[in-house]
């Protein structure tokens, strides 16, 4: 509905046998997953890496291609050199220039012998599938993609990745992992009028500190108190890149098919680096907000039944049960006391979820988490508005609260007869 990749869970348990570990990946496997190939090229019910997953930009509809080896529909005629062009250049075989869905502004940074090893992957160990790639509904002047000549000349910083001598080399590798094969900053760095990224590294104020993607707000990556990892430690950064969670958060929507399908399988030395580089990245949008503590005011009122306060009686109604009438959480739903999604200034994330719902991680079997249902289709704009507003402001949460208008914006674009994948939106 909503996000890059909607496997059945045939398809996805037929990804899992053999690949419990990352140590049992060949390193070309282990890049494909550090880099999350399969999440766009390959569609709702689709064959792995077949391509067909179809996004909607804002200069009309493209569908990803098929990088399996088939020759006649794939990469299989591929040479090094052309994967490479393709990879880090954003250019196919065939002289076609790439839209930056393609994150090759970050893959750019990947260097000479992980772009051979992802090749010798695609090449030598993905099963070839013959599909025909669809043909994109972009107007003039974007279906020629001489913009993208331009676009390329201005936005991107061209170059592979250079490690810091300042640096050691865990927090070198965890820059590497984050700014090159994670493209992190494709969906948490925001973009300028251009659909830049305003930067592609820490040296850029604005380099992860939030982007609204997908209809989905990716949260701030920075060590902002309150919106970013400021409250989080090396630990809990690595463990929600493990498992999906952690006393803070639980991944949902796109995040959640990055964990399902990338960053459990990395090592838990890689995930470490990550999270030490992450945290070496000062704080930024700080509001200049208190750092957030707990107020139980909202809890007592609970307790005794006082659902006066707009919200009050849609949140104990349909919320307290898993998220706990202290907003703490009960066993394994995530709090909302806190959390960076609650408290970030943009409520897409939040509002679109309620809406729509999030299904469970697929962290090992069973999976481990609940599954967030949907309540579009029994509560109104009105109740959701302040249900999400209630939690923006109980619990300690001291965030804006929303208006109705924005949930029925939110219920257009993410309207599951649309289809559609909105990429490329500006914060």
């Amino acid at each position: 509905m909503f996000g890059r990749l909607g496997f059945t869970l045939a398809a996805f348990l037929s990804l899992q046998i053999g690949h419990a570990a990352a140590e049992e990946l060949s390193p070309g496997e282990y890049l494909a997953r550090a880099s999350n190939c399969i999440a766009c090229h390959t569609a709702t019910d689709g064959k792995p890496y077949a391509g067909g997953l179809r996004m909607a930009t804002p200069v009309g509809d493209i569908f990803t291609t098929n990088i399996t080896p088939d020759r006649e529909t794939g990469i299989g005629d591929y040479t090094l050199a052309d994967f490479d062009r393709a990879v880090r250049g954003g250019v196919t075989k065939d002289g076609r220039r790439l839209f930056p869905a393609m994150p090759y502004p970050s893959y750019a940074k990947m260097n000479d012998s992980d772009v051979a090893a992802l090749y010798d992957f695609f090449i030598k160990a993905v099963t070839p599938v013959r599909q025909a790639n669809v043909v994109s509904s972009l107007g003039w002047p974007w279906n020629t993609r001489l913009p993208m000549m331009v676009w390329n000349s201005v936005s991107v910083e061209w170059g592979t990745y250079r490690e810091k001598s300042a640096r050691d080399a865990e927090w070198n590798r965890g820059a590497y992992l984050v700014q090159g094969p994670g493209h992190c900053g494709a969906c948490h760095t925001p973009r300028n009028l251009m659909f830049t990224e305003k930067g592609y590294d820490e040296s850029s104020f604005a380099y992860l500190s939030g982007g609204n993607l997908d209809n989905w707000s990716a949260p701030n990556l920075t060590s902002d108190a309150n919106t970013g990892l400021g409250r989080w430690s090396e630990d809990d950064i690595a463990d929600y890149l493990k498992s999906g969670r952690n006393r803070h958060a639980t991944a949902f929507g796109t995040m959640r098919e990055v964990i399902d399908y990338s960053m459990q399988y990395l090592t838990d030395a890689d995930r470490r680096a990550i999270a030490k580089y992450l945290k070496s990245l000062p704080g930024m949008n700080d509001t200049g907000k208190p750092i957030w503590a707990y107020d139980g005011r909202a809890q007592a009122a609970l307790d005794k039944g006082e659902t006066g306060i707009a919200g009050a009686a849609g949140y104990l109604r349909q919320c307290a049960s898993c998220h706990g009438k202290d907003g703490r959480g009960v066993m394994d739903a995530p709090p909302l006391a806190g959390n960076p999604v609650v408290l970030d200034p943009d409520a897409a994330s939040l509002v679109n979820i309620v809406l729509n719902g999030s299904k469970a991680l697929a962290i090992g079997a069973p999976p481990r988490t609940p599954t967030m249902p949907q309540f579009r289709t029994f509560m109104d704009d009105r109740q959701i508005a302040d249900v999400v507003s209630f939690m923006r402001r109980s619990f300690g949460n001291d965030a804006a609260s929303i208006a109705p208008s924005q949930v029925a914006q939110m219920r257009k674009d993410t309207d599951v007869e649309s289809g559609r994948h909105i990429i490329l939106r500006m914060r």
